[in-house]
C-alpha cells in the first residue's frame, strides 16, 4: 500500500484513507464550516472512494492562521495543494460556499474533474446583494442559527462561538464579494443538489448552473432547507457513489 500522507499538509484531511481507490473526491465545506462536517461522508464512501476534505485556515487546528476572505485566493491555494493528486480520477463536492470554490478550483486545474457536485448554492453568475459579513457579531450569530448546520454545542458555548466568528465572518466576506460572469464555463459534468425550501437558492438559480458548463447537468431536489444534506446524507452518498461508478 502506498503512503500518501506527505501530500496532505495543512489543507487536506483524510479520515478514512483509501490510497488504492481509483477515484478521489475533493470535498469543500460551507461558510464557517470545517473538514470534520464531512467525516460521515468519508466513512460512507471509504470502501471505494477516497475522500479528501479541505480544511480552510482559521478554524479548528488551524485557528491560529489568518483567514482567507477571498474566493480567488482560496481557490488558488487549494488548487496548488491538489497538484500532487492530479493525474488520477478526481471529482469535487462542495456545499454552499464550497460549491463556488469547487467551481473556481475546477477552472484552475489542468485536468478537469470527472464530475462536479454543487450543493446549496445558486449558479456562479447569479448574484444577490448579501451583506452578512458587515453585520455585528450578534447579527452573524443570528444568521448561523437561522441557517442551521452549526452544532448546538457550539451555539450554546459563548466562548467557542466567539472564537469561531472571525472564520465565519471571513467566509461570508469571501462568498458575498465573489463575482462571476455568465459566460464562464467548465467542461466537467455537474450535478446540482438543492433543498426545496432553501432560502439561499431558488429553483431558477439552481437550474442556472446549466450555463456554466459544456458538459451535462442534472438537478436533484431534496426536501429541506439550506442544510437539507444532513437529513439526506445516505441518499446523497448513494447518488455520489452511483455517479462515480462506486458503491457506498
Amino acid at each position: 500500500m502506498v503512503d500518501h500522507s506527505d501530500r496532505d499538509g495543512l489543507w487536506i484531511r483524510r479520515y478514512h484513507s483509501a490510497p488504492e481507490s481509483a477515484t478521489k473526491l475533493v470535498v469543500l465545506p460551507h461558510a464557517g464550516g470545517s473538514a470534520s462536517f464531512y467525516h460521515p461522508m468519508s466513512r460512507a464512501l471509504s470502501s471505494e472512494i477516497e475522500v479528501l476534505t479541505i480544511q480552510y485556515p482559521g478554524r479548528q487546528e488551524r485557528r491560529g492562521e489568518r483567514c482567507l476572505d477571498n474566493i480567488g485566493e482560496l481557490a488558488d491555494r487549494i488548487s496548488e495543494e491538489l497538484i500532487p493528486w492530479s493525474g488520477g480520477r478526481l471529482a469535487m463536492f462542495g456545499h454552499s460556499m464550497g460549491a463556488v470554490l469547487a467551481f473556481e478550483i475546477t477552472r484552475r486545474l489542468k485536468e478537469p474533474p470527472v464530475h462536479l457536485f454543487v450543493s446549496g448554492r445558486r449558479a456562479p453568475s447569479r448574484h444577490r446583494d448579501e451583506r452578512v459579513h458587515l453585520l455585528d457579531d450578534q447579527g452573524i450569530i443570528a444568521e448561523m442559527k437561522s441557517m442551521g448546520g452549526t452544532a448546538a454545542a457550539v451555539l450554546a458555548d459563548e466562548e467557542v462561538l466567539r472564537m469561531a466568528l472571525p472564520a465565519v465572518r471571513g467566509d461570508y466576506r469571501a462568498v458575498e464579494t465573489y463575482r462571476c460572469e455568465p459566460d464562464v464555463k467548465v467542461s466537467s459534468p455537474i450535478t446540482v443538489l438543492t433543498g426545496d425550501s432553501d432560502p439561499k437558492v431558488t429553483p431558477d438559480e439552481a437550474a442556472a448552473w446549466r450555463g456554466h458548463t459544456t458538459g451535462d447537468v442534472e438537478l436533484k431536489v431534496f426536501r429541506g432547507g439550506h442544510f437539507y444534506l444532513v437529513d439526506h446524507a445516505q441518499a446523497i452518498c448513494e447518488l455520489v457513489a452511483a455517479e462515480l461508478g462506486a458503491r457506498p
